[in-house]
């Protein structure tokens, strides 16, 4: 099948264009607002766009609380989701109304960052704090309205948890059990990790045995 989303149907029961790019990490993002209210909010079109420097992005598909409280205070904080903590993630996902702390609402521990003036989830075993680079409004070529927001944030401080490092040093991605979006209401979490090195090329253009 084909189909154009600018302006054919799909033909199927459910939308499956995010069925397709599985599995998306997700980036359980904790802001405070500006009267100091702090939320939690997870969001599965997120992802590392950086190593060196690292940045990161999260996409709100309308002005959000996790949108509007990092556009106004600078930061923001991903923690990571694991499958320990698929129930409190889930429940931070509800529509919540304006004014509610979903920490409380989750049953989970909110302790401030180091670098930035913003809570992160306790019981997550890596957070990511960040101060906000830049936010963009997606422009869809057919002019239509689009309430499509994202955030890119500087990572300017990085907890890891030593339980989820393995002897020498790595983060085990088996330890850490990561959540990941798959399509519909569909989860997933690693259940094995596999290692391929990069292929080096030698002076003569071909891989090195």
């Amino acid at each position: 099948m084909f189909y154009d989303p600018r302006h054919q149907p799909h033909g199927l029961p459910h939308n499956p264009w995010l069925a397709l790019i599985v599995p998306r990490p997700i980036g359980w993002i904790s802001t405070l607002s500006p009267s100091g209210v702090a939320n939690l909010s997870p969001y599965s079109c997120f992802n590392a766009i950086s190593g060196k420097p690292p940045f990161v992005m999260f996409s709100s598909d309308s002005p959000k609380h996790s949108y509007t409280n990092a556009e106004a205070t600078g930061y923001f904080c991903v923690n990571i989701a694991t499958y320990s903590l698929r129930e409190a993630m889930n429940l931070s996902s509800a529509s919540w109304p304006e004014g509610v702390d979903e920490f409380a609402e989750a049953g989970l521990t909110a302790v401030p960052c180091e670098n930035i003036p913003c809570p992160r989830v306790a019981e997550s075993p890596v957070a990511v704090e960040c101060i906000v680079s830049q936010t963009l409004t997606l422009t869809p070529s057919t002019g239509a309205e689009c309430t499509n927001r994202i955030v890119i944030g500087e990572v300017v401080g990085i907890h890891i948890d030593e339980s989820v490092l393995s002897d020498d040093g790595l983060v085990d991605v088996e330890l850490l059990q990561p959540l990941g979006r798959m399509g519909y209401m569909e989860y997933t979490v690693p259940p094995r990790s596999f290692t391929m090195t990069r292929p080096l090329l030698g002076p003569d253009g071909k891989i090195k045995p």
